[in-house]
């Protein structure tokens, strides 16, 4: 039997802490909080460094904004708006007769048409000798008297005029040249012939004789004066010579 008595307490044994059972922790048995720590300045030195760092910031982020900002000088402000005089539409109408100093010149459409003059013509003027000369036609040659002087033509259309023996020595007029007799006492001049061949003037083949005198035209339009001046050979050798002038243009 125990001598420990109900109800007394057993003194704490040394190396134990109050309330703890020197053979292990007791149900019931109250735990004493072990000792507070003294207040540490940890926090405090970060919260100050934090707000040291957000101050730095925010001062290097202003300098950089004002030195970005564009240093062009502003715009100088719009002059105020000046009083619109009235348009056109809106004055009075007004009389340009009665306008004083009003222009009174006369306009482009107003002024007189200017005479045109006629333009210069380009070729020979009419009258004008083409080509004189003595000519000498042949039944076998045919002549062409456009050229200067005239020649027979390698092409047959070419030719104006050829002599035949139909008994006697005739004047032919060939592709489109046309002739007449005159009948004048002088010879006839370019407004002589010209003032016949286009009205009297045929294709027919005319009978020569010394000292005949015919107006013609040839194919391409050109006047003519003929003048038998000697006739000679039979058949195949008939010949005539003639005095002609062949005249520049066509016939007014």
């Amino acid at each position: 039997m125990s001598s420990h008595e109900p109800g007394q307490s057993r003194p704490p044994q040394p190396g134990h802490a109050p309330g703890q059972h020197p053979d292990g922790p007791a149900y019931g048995v109250v735990y004493a909080a072990p000792p507070t720590r003294p207040p540490s300045h940890r926090g405090a030195w970060i919260g100050a460094a934090a707000t040291l760092v957000a101050a730095v910031i925010g001062v290097v982020g202003t300098y950089l904004v004002s030195s970005g900002k564009d240093e062009t000088p502003a715009a100088a402000p719009a002059p105020a708006p000046t009083t619109a005089s009235p348009a056109a539409d809106d004055r009075p109408a007004q009389d340009a007769d009665t306008t004083p100093g009003a222009d009174t010149t006369p306009t482009a459409d107003a002024a007189p048409a200017q005479e045109t003059t006629p333009a210069a013509p380009t070729g020979p003027a009419p009258g004008s000798v083409h080509w004189q000369g003595t000519l000498v036609i042949t039944y076998v040659e045919d002549k062409d008297l456009d050229a200067a002087p005239p020649v027979m033509s390698e092409i047959n259309s070419d030719n104006d005029f050829a002599v035949y023996p139909f008994g006697d020595h005739m004047l032919r007029p060939d592709n489109g040249a046309k002739a007449l007799v005159w009948k004048g006492a002088k010879a006839p001049t370019y407004a002589d012939c010209a003032g016949v061949v286009g009205t009297q003037a045929t294709s027919n083949d005319i009978r020569v004789k010394t000292g005949l005198t015919v107006c013609g035209r040839t194919g391409e339009g050109r006047l003519l004066r003929m003048t038998v001046t000697d006739m000679a050979g039979q058949a195949g050798d008939t010949n005539a010579t003639f005095d002609v002038v062949v005249w520049a243009g066509e016939p007014a």
